[in-house]
């Protein structure tokens, strides 16, 4: 019997996963533990493995598909076995439609019928009666197979139906090709099934053309001369993949449900700097290095400890003080922002806490995170002093109550104890809390242990 292959849930709160690449193919021999798929889920790649042995088919799903947990994306069959449904399941449901019966009446094409099994976002529904799209031939690639807008755009341009003597061509280029006088039967289109782009159109209009011969003119009345045609491009889209709309439904609803209020602190880091620079001289050969990042986790952890309202989660039922302190770092990853966490930084000594972060970089850049490395955090530190930033303001990671943003270290004059103006390394950090958990007191007296904490770093020893 034809064995189903699930979309796995790797996380308690996981909905989806967009499938980034798949490691088998169509008719593939698999044993059970291989990995067939490498998906991504909230912000981290992992692999889905085969729950059988036997012959992958029917995968219905493509690579950048975003997919409901639970959700069947292939079958594996013994040798000889058929594909449930007499092979119907080899193709995704959206994209499949019963032929009409015959005594059934067409539908108009100005409104088109929405065919019962056809899941379908309501904006798209209505785009298709604009459009005048048979919904039954779209393939969806929304959750759960749903077709959206997205989906009909691209079937307008790949099904667009054959008509003697006229090009494929995306509306761009038969603009361009008017205002360039082009004609788009003598350019070769570098789109799907051959369709004409904006940019083939630009590209040849930019060639040398050979010189026409031309029949004796016709004299004609005076014209005012056409404007210069104006330079045309096309817009570019980036699609919205499953870590990216993670992140800005996130942080959306955090900046929308949690007052953020923001406290800020010049921090002299002379003592700090000298710290690092002495530690790194005495590591082994091949430790990993301590970065300022890494030292500020350890003040974090260490100021937390005296303010347990700041490692705190709000909840339905009230504050829950979290009995661990696990301290994000946020990292700017090719997918998108990533916050592995160094957990219980409070009781780790900052050599195993840089060996920790460079694991965890490494691995997040690498798209080799696992579940566990960014989940548990319960406060967030985010550093772009090394992108030149001055300070800013971050939004709290949630369901956490509070987050650290760290710009960068600059030369500053400030007066010293008898008011004279002393060149020193100034670094910026500001918190952010939800005001709905902690009143301004309280974040204050934490910045300002933060604070004590990285200019006499000999504190964090108490």
């Amino acid at each position: 019997m034809a064995k189903p292959q699930i979309m796995p849930k790797f996380g308690f709160t996981q909905e989806t996963a967009e499938i980034v690449r798949w490691l088998k193919g169509e008719g593939d021999q698999v044993d059970q533990g291989d990995p067939i798929a490498e998906v991504t889920t909230d912000k981290v790649n992992m692999e889905v493995e085969a729950t059988a042995s036997g012959i992958l088919a029917g995968l219905r799903y493509k690579e950048g598909d975003i997919v409901p947990v639970t959700e069947v994306i292939a079958y594996i069959l013994e040798p000889g076995e058929s594909l449930p449904g007499n092979g119907q399941e080899a193709a995704r449901p959206a994209a499949e439609a019963p032929a009409p019966p015959a005594e059934a009446a067409p539908q108009p094409a100005e409104a088109p019928a929405r065919e019962e099994h056809v899941r379908v976002t309501p904006v798209a529904e209505q785009y298709a009666r604009e459009k005048g799209v048979d919904l039954s031939k779209v393939t969806g690639t929304g959750p759960g197979g749903r077709v959206t807008r997205a989906d009909i755009d691209r079937y307008l341009e790949t099904a667009e139906p054959e008509v003697p003597g006229k090009v494929r061509a995306t509306p761009a280029a038969r603009r361009i090709a008017r205002e360039q006088g082009v004609d788009l039967v003598e350019v070769r289109g570098s789109g799907p099934l051959g369709r004409v782009q904006g940019w083939d159109v630009q590209e040849f209009a930019a060639r040398p053309q050979p010189a026409a011969v031309q029949p004796e003119p016709v004299p004609q009345p005076a014209a005012a001369p056409a404007p210069a045609p104006v330079p045309a491009g096309e817009e570019q889209v980036i699609p919205l993949n499953n870590v990216r709309r993670l992140i800005a439904d996130r942080l959306q609803r955090s900046f929308q449900e949690a007052p953020h209020v923001y406290f800020d602190a010049d921090v002299d880091t002379t003592r700090l700097e000298a710290l690092r620079k002495r530690a790194n001289e005495k590591l082994a050969e091949g430790q990993p290095g301590i970065s300022l990042t890494v030292l500020l986790v350890k003040a974090v952890a260490w100021a937390l400890i005296r303010h347990p309202l700041i490692n705190s989660r709000l909840e339905e039922d009230g504050i829950h003080l979290l009995p661990e302190i696990n301290v994000g770092v946020a990292v700017a990853a090719e997918s998108g922002l990533i916050v592995p966490v160094l957990r219980q930084a409070n009781l780790k000594p900052v050599t195993q806490l840089a060996a920790e972060m460079k694991d965890l970089v490494d691995r997040a850049r690498a798209n080799r995170l696992r579940p566990d490395d960014v989940s548990g955090g319960t406060f967030t530190v985010s550093n772009l002093g090394m992108f030149g930033v001055d300070r800013f303001t971050a939004i709290i990671n949630p369901p956490q109550t509070a987050i650290l943003a760290v710009g960068r270290t600059r030369k500053m004059f400030v007066p010293d104890e008898n008011d004279q103006p002393v060149l020193k390394p100034v670094m910026t950090v500001t918190l952010g809390a939800d005001h709905r958990v902690v009143d301004g007191a309280v974040a204050a007296r934490f910045l300002a242990d933060v604070r004590e904490a990285l200019e006499h770093p000999e504190m964090m020893v108490i």
